[in-house]
Order: structure tokens, then C-alpha cells, then sequence
């Protein structure tokens, strides 16, 4: 496989060109497997609508039919019961049990620092304030299609559980040979203290999450990364719901200069890289010098990882290198692409961080590399994509919480505001509102 290193002019109409993953031309492997299962071939969108309308109309016959075709599991019920999570967590390694709590407790401590505090303010003229109520109820989407990760679970489980969230479930898709759930997604459910566990996954979990049914209670809202079906899922059923966003595959750029060790930035792009065929694992550089050894470096490395097919697939088409003129056209152009990750590793990193306008998460030198992200440095790793980071956050307390405004005013302050109200709503043509305002004046 040959790392491509293009200038920036073919990079802009290229892998630097913003397009979506879920409005590209479907692959024929993809319409096929639809076909097979649904007995038409159905674009996706189509295959989750009908997914989902089977769901809320028949709740649990309809999630059994479809969890039986789809991923070839039939049971009496999807729930894991909670003494299962805790004898995984006493079967997995001592190290690994450690590295999943230091982990959640990491998670847990940034995100107690994020405000979300009610507060009042009264003067002569009453009181107005701010009311921050946590949600009733939080579903998170665990991904396991190709790999179990239990980091998804904590990213998004132990925020909710810092912003006060009464009941927080996850749904994690089962082994299609097995049937099981791994251990480590288990000893992950019993660390965040979640309160249920189902073996579910792809659109039926999400309609499970959304409409409920006879044995799942819905959630007020549903958040955590997910495939195609997934994401399609999730934005057919969002009103109905609250969702964190709609991720896509993941996406790092790299801003590196000379100095930059070639081995660190290749294992960065290779660690991204590995994720999905779709993934975007970028270098921005004024050192071609610099991305001919990235390079070098890649193909020697990713001969020895498990997942180099899948890297073989992602780099050439959604990556590579691109040579810039400088340190600040590397910046802009990351501004407008709005990558999830974008990572520093130049001489004088905070020297570029207050150029940077939209990212999902910023990774500050070398020794800040985005896998500790994914992992254990504390924010969520659920972080926005397909250059959502021009108006969205990762996943944080806000997720978790909603606000209520109070508005309690005397009888004077009443009265006082009531004439500009009415004069308002005179503009606008709704007399009923006028009447009300003045009914207040006249009293």
C-alpha cells in the first residue's frame, strides 16, 4: 500500500472535501445483504423505516422477528441480568479490571468541573432564574460489530450518571455465532453502575430504546456512536426522542512540522486508520521531507497489525498526507474540514491552539495523542463528526441535563411588562395574547 501525499490543491477536491457517509452511493455488497433479508432490495433508509414502524406497532414480536432475521438471535428475553456483569468483572484480568476503572474514574472527575447549576436572581421587580433538571431516563448505544468496546459504554454511561440521570440502560449487540455478550462490555456495565443491560443492537435496539416495548421501558433520550443502520435509526426516531448527534466514522487530522517523530504521527494515522474503510485518518504538513518517513513508517508498521486489510482500505481512499505552505494554512484548512480529532504535534503546539476554531477535541503535543482520548484522559470520546464541530460539543453533562426557565414576577413588574407585551403582540396580529397582557394591566 502506498501512503499518498498530495498538494493542497487536489487534497481540497479530495480527501479534504467534506461529503457524507450516509448520502454516498451505497455499495452493491450492502443493497445485496438488504435484499436478502428484507426479500426487496430496499435502500437503508427504507430498511430501517420498516424496521422501526414494526417495532412501535408490535413491540415485542415485532423486535424478535427482526433481532431473529437480522442478526440471527432468537431468545425469550434480551436482558443481562446484573449478577452476569459482576462475575465478569471478577473474571477479566486484575489489569484490565484496573485500566476500566481508573478509566470511568477519570471520566468521572473531568466531567464533575462542567457547570450545569440552577440559579436564581431576585430583585424589586420578583425573581427569574434557571432550573438544571437531569433526564429521567438515558439509552446508550454500544458498538460491537467488528470489535467490543467497552470505552463507548463508559464515554457516555458514567457522564449521564455525573449529571444525576435516574435510569440509564445500554444496548450492545450480541456475538452472531455465540449470542454473547463479551466480558469486558459486562465488567464495563457493572464499573458505570448502569441500571440494565440488553443484548440488542442495530435499528431494533434503537426502536426498542425509543418506542419501548412489553419488557423495555423507553428512554427520554439515546446517545453513543454507531454504524449505518445505527445512525439511520437514530435520526428516524429523533423527536420522539432526544439523540447526542449522528457520528460517523472517525476522523483525525495531524498537524505536524520537521519536528515531529515520523514513528508517533504514523501510529497515530494508523490507530484511526485501523477503525472503519471509511475512516479519515489525515497529516497536514510543510514537510514533505516529513510525510515521505509517515509513510515509510506505515508500511512497515501496519504489516503487523490485525486490522491492516481494513487499513489497506481507508488510507489510499479517505487519507494521506497533504503538504501545505505553513503551519497556519495547516490550521485553516483543519478549520474548515472541522475534524473530530485534531492533534498537535509541532514544536510549539500552543502556539496554534488559539487559531483553532472547530474540532471536536484538540490533542496538544505528541505526548497528547488521541488514542489516550479514546481511552482514559477524561473527556468523552463520543465527539461530533462529518464537520458538526462547526456548531457541536462531544458528549458532556449538558447531554444529560435540560433546563427549565422560572419566571416569578410581583404584580407591579407584572403590570409594567404587560404594556410592552401587549404593544408586541399587537405587531404580530394575536389579540388573544394583547388581552391577556392587558388584562393584567387593568387588574
Amino acid at each position: 500500500m502506498n501512503f499518498p501525499i498530495y498538494d493542497l490543491e487536489t487534497a481540497r477536491g479530495g480527501i479534504l472535501q467534506r461529503r457524507s457517509w450516509a448520502e454516498t452511493d451505497y455499495p452493491a455488497s450492502l443493497l445485496d445483504g438488504i435484499e436478502r433479508i428484507f426479500g426487496e432490495r430496499l435502500t437503508p433508509e427504507r430498511a430501517v423505516a420498516r424496521v422501526l414502524t414494526d417495532i412501535r406497532a408490535e413491540g415485542d414480536a415485532g423486535l424478535h422477528r427482526w433481532t431473529e432475521r437480522i442478526d440471527g438471535v432468537r431468545a425469550q428475553s434480551y436482558a443481562i441480568p446484573s449478577t452476569e456483569w459482576d462475575a465478569a468483572l471478577e473474571r477479566i484480568d486484575d489489569d484490565l479490571r484496573e485500566a476500566l476503572r481508573a478509566s470511568a474514574d477519570r471520566i468521572a472527575t473531568f466531567h464533575r468541573h462542567q457547570p450545569a447549576n440552577s440559579w436564581l436572581q431576585q430583585d424589586a421587580e420578583g425573581a427569574l432564574g434557571q432550573l438544571v433538571r437531569p433526564l429521567d431516563s438515558v439509552g446508550v448505544y454500544v458498538p460491537g460489530g467488528s470489535a467490543p468496546l467497552p470505552s463507548s459504554l463508559l464515554m457516555a454511561a458514567v457522564i449521564a450518571r455525573v449529571a444525576g440521570v435516574r435510569r440509564v440502560i445500554a444496548m450492545t449487540p450480541p456475538n452472531r455465532q455465540s449470542g454473547q455478550i463479551p466480558d469486558v462490555i459486562l465488567a464495563a456495565a457493572a464499573i458505570a453502575e448502569i441500571d440494565e443491560l440488553y443484548a440488542l443492537g442495530g435499528a431494533q435496539a434503537v426502536g426498542a430504546m425509543a418506542y419501548g416495548t412489553e419488557s423495555i421501558r423507553p428512554v427520554d433520550k439515546i446517545v453513543g456512536p454507531g454504524g449505518l443502520f445505527v445512525t439511520l435509526a437514530k435520526r428516524q426516531v429523533f423527536g420522539v426522542v432526544g439523540i447526542d448527534g449522528l457520528p460517523g466514522p472517525t476522523e483525525t487530522i495531524v498537524i505536524a512540522d520537521d519536528s515531529a517523530h515520523p514513528g508517533m504521527v504514523a501510529a497515530d494515522l494508523l490507530a484511526q486508520a485501523e477503525h472503519d474503510i471509511l475512516a479519515s485518518a489525515i497529516l497536514l504538513t510543510p514537510s514533505r521531507e516529513l510525510a515521505e518517513k509517515v509513510g515509510e513508517e506505515i508500511e512497515v508498521r501496519m504489516q503487523k497489525l490485525s486490522r491492516a486489510q481494513i487499513i489497506a482500505q481507508s488510507l489510499p481512499t479517505r487519507g494521506g498526507a497533504v503538504i501545505t505552505p505553513d503551519l497556519e494554512t495547516a490550521v485553516a484548512e483543519a478549520n474548515r474540514y472541522a475534524p473530530e480529532h485534531l492533534c498537535l504535534s509541532v514544536a510549539d503546539p500552543w502556539a496554534l491552539v488559539p487559531q483553532v476554531h472547530h474540532a471536536g477535541g484538540i490533542f496538544v503535543g505528541e505526548s497528547s495523542f488521541e488514542v489516550l482520548g479514546d481511552y482514559i484522559a477524561g473527556p468523552s470520546h463520543i465527539m461530533p463528526t462529518e464537520g458538526t464541530a462547526r456548531y457541536a460539543s462531544p458528549v458532556n453533562v449538558e447531554d444529560f441535563v435540560k433546563r427549565i426557565s422560572l419566571i416569578a414576577l410581583t404584580p407591579a413588574a407584572g403590570a409594567k411588562l404587560s404594556a410592552i407585551a401587549a404593544r408586541i403582540a399587537d405587531a404580530e396580529g394575536l389579540d388573544a395574547h394583547a388581552a391577556s397582557a392587558r388584562e393584567r394591566i387593568e387588574a
